[in-house]
């Protein structure tokens, strides 16, 4: 909080006055101005406290609903909290006042703090958004997917790079395939002084260069409402891994029906606008058609991300996953693509996985490249501790 007196007994009543709301119990007997009293009128609008019965429009606590009314609210927040609160407010502001419908109109879409969050109501609206707005949402999406690819992509690419450069080492190269360098420092213990020179035993090199893919990688993402989030992230992932020449990427969504949107990866925002979140769930339905394209399988890696929450054909789904793993296919489970936490996942699903070699873990954005590279070098996965 700003304003900080000169009185540390006084500044920590203030605290806890704007912390509690002034409701005649709180105790402090601090009364706010000027800015902190703006301040606090943004909080009440929207955690105030009301004890009566309250639906739908009527539990906006003073935040009323128009759009107005709520870009000014918007504005006033921004101004008083930094970037990270505004967000949780935002988020606050659309769970707790229902104003999800007024982001339909472009003067609230043109207030607000572009986050991940946000991106994920907008999908969950496309349907319902009017023309004047599509724009508007569009490029409120549009800011968001740079800001993430700008955060994710070089490292991503530079990690996937040297596990590809690793993977493709060859322990018997042709001639022209001899990586002399590595072979040298390889053999360095096989110098002959007497003869000056090194007897190669072992030699390194690379797979066929002429071979532009050493990789094929299906993203597998569950579209149901609970993981919108990890559909955002995964999309840019999906474009950065797209980007990349020796990749060859796959991007398939899913609910009870199967899109893939691979002829859309050079722009993971027309990704975004073709998914359709919300709707039941059919993991054994999307498995099927992602092992039907599936024509490497020992170069292949499968990244399913999901909640885990069947719908469809439980044992036919466990057994698609253990024969494409026999097939020699890096399958991977992610319960979810984001940075919200541990999330809800049906663990019974989740131990069928484990017993068939494939833990199901949740992930961040920051993790996911380094579990790529070890799914691509077929190494374990760096699976976070969730204690």
């Amino acid at each position: 909080m700003r304003n900080a007196t000169t009185d540390p007994a006084r500044e920590r009543l203030r605290r806890w006055r704007l912390v509690l709301g002034g409701d005649p119990a709180d105790g402090t007997g601090c009364e706010l101005s000027g800015r902190d009293a703006a301040m606090d009128g943004t909080l009440t609008a929207l955690y105030g406290k009301d004890d009566r019965p309250r639906t739908g429009r009527d539990r906006s606590a003073g935040l009323g609903a128009s759009a107005p009314s709520v870009a000014r609210w918007l504005g006033d927040i921004r101004a008083y909290f930094p970037s990270s609160v505004v967000q949780v407010m935002q988020r606050d502001a659309i769970d707790r006042l229902d104003l999800a419908a007024l982001l339909l109109e472009p003067e609230m879409l043109e207030a607000v703090e572009p986050d991940v969050h946000l991106v994920s109501t907008l999908l969950s609206l496309d349907k319902a958004m009017p023309e004047t707005t599509r724009e508007t949402a569009r490029a409120v999406v549009r800011k968001v997917v740079q800001d993430l690819e700008e955060r994710l992509a070089a490292r991503t690419r530079a990690t996937l790079t040297g596990a590809l450069d690793r993977s493709a080492r060859v322990s018997r190269p042709r001639h022209r395939d001899i990586d002399w360098n590595r072979t040298i420092a390889a053999n360095l213990k096989h110098y002959l002084p007497e003869h000056r020179t090194i007897v190669p035993e072992r030699l390194v090199g690379y797979g066929h260069a002429a071979r532009s893919v050493e990789k094929e990688v299906v993203l597998c993402i569950d579209q149901s409402g609970s993981m919108a989030a990890s559909v955002v992230y995964a999309s840019v992932f999906g474009a950065v891994l797209a980007s990349m020449r020796s990749v060859g990427t796959r991007l398939v969504v899913f609910d009870t029906e199967v899109a893939d949107l691979t002829d859309q990866l050079d722009d993971p925002v027309d990704v975004l606008f073709g998914t359709r979140l919300g709707g039941g769930t059919d993991i054994n339905r999307a498995l099927a058609y992602c092992q039907s394209r599936i024509t490497r399988p020992a170069e292949t890696v499968v990244v399913l991300i999901s909640d885990l929450y069947e719908g469809g054909i439980r044992d036919e789904m466990l057994k698609r996953v253990a024969a494409m793993k026999a097939s020699g296919v890096q399958f991977v489970a992610l319960l979810a693509l984001s940075d919200e936490g541990t999330p809800a996942y049906d663990r019974e699903h989740a131990a069928a996985l484990a017993a068939l070699g494939t833990p199901a873990f949740a992930c961040t954005p920051d993790l996911f490249p380094e579990v790529m590279a070890a799914a691509i070098g077929k190494r374990p996965l760096p699976i976070p501790d969730e204690g």
